[in-house]
Formats: structure tokens, C-alpha cells, sequence
């Protein structure tokens, strides 16, 4: 069923939504599919809530699981402007690991620089939800490019986080 987290909360599939809304919606679907009041079918349903909650609170996992439901999924490929970010990434990253001690530093700008693009694709997938909301439906394409650079982008502030860790706590 196309949509069915909206749908469990009574919501229009939209990339933009009042969370604080959603969490009024969850809250009361929950309490009228509550285990006690509503039998057996209940723990499906909370399952559903649950999950739809999960889902459409984040605003990245909606427009993931909104570009699945229009049947587009995302790419596993690096995006090309970031291909020299990670040959040098990678560097340090190795560097790192041999003891080379010096490469700290380029590793911090390093996740400065991701932490800074992770926030600036929140704000552009914000924009152009905006305009798939309004009803432009070429805009899902521009929702996929933004959300594998996203995704792309918090592996390897992951990676760096990581190996940072690592090192600070030794």
C-alpha cells in the first residue's frame, strides 16, 4: 500500500510536516490501537505507528521512504563533487592509521567541512521538498541527488568521527 505510514497517522503524503502534529497523531492513534482496548489486530497496528512515527519525524528517512514510495531509490554511487574530498579523506584516513599523527588536523577540517554540507542539503531538501509539496513532481529527481549526497556525505563523517575517537581517547 503506497503511503501507508501517512495513511496509519491520517496525514497527506507531504516531505514537510509539523512534527509536533505528528506526535499529537501518534499519540492518539496509539492510544485507540492500544493492545487492552483493541485486540488482537492491535500489535500490528502499534507495529505500523511505530515504524510510520520513526519514519516521518526524521525529516531525511521521509523523503527516503517518500522517494520509495513514488518508486525511486537512492544511488549507491559517489556523487562526482565529492570524489576529490574523498581521495584526500582517504589519505588522511591511512595516514592516520600508519601513526602519522600530523594528519589530525586535516581530519578535524576534514569533519567540519562534512558537518557543515550535512546542513546545508537539510536546508536545500527543505526548499525543494517545499516544491514537490506545491506539486512540482520534477523536483523528486533533484529530492534523490540531494539525499545520496546526504547519505554519502554522513558515512564519511562517520569515518572521520570514528578514527577521531580513536585517537582522542588513546
Amino acid at each position: 500500500m503506497p503511503f501507508e505510514f501517512y495513511e496509519a497517522l491520517g496525514l497527506e503524503p507531504k516531505l514537510a510536516l509539523d512534527v509536533e502534529d505528528l506526535r499529537r497523531r501518534f499519540y492518539q492513534r496509539s492510544r485507540e490501537s492500544h493492545p487492552d482496548l483493541a485486540g488482537s489486530e492491535a500489535e500490528d497496528r502499534m507495529a505500523l505507528l511505530n515504524d510510520a512515527f520513526r519514519t516521518l519525524r526524521d525529516p531525511v528517512l521521509r523523503a527516503q521512504y517518500f522517494l520509495q514510495q513514488n518508486g525511486i531509490e537512492l544511488s549507491k554511487d559517489v556523487p562526482p563533487e565529492l570524489l576529490e574530498e574523498v581521495f584526500e579523506l582517504n589519505m588522511a584516513l591511512e595516514e592516520i592509521r600508519g601513526g602519522d599523527e600530523s594528519a589530525l588536523p586535516q581530519l578535524e577540517g576534514a569533519r567540519n567541512r562534512f558537518a557543515g554540507m550535512q546542513k546545508e542539503i537539510d536546508l536545500e531538501l527543505e526548499a525543494i521538498g517545499a516544491r514537490v509539496d506545491s506539486g512540482d513532481k520534477t523536483a523528486l529527481e533533484q529530492v534523490r541527488s540531494a539525499l545520496n549526497r546526504r547519505k554519502y556525505i554522513s558515512n564519511l563523517l562517520r569515518d572521520v568521527d570514528k578514527e577521531l575517537n580513536v585517537h582522542l581517547s588513546n
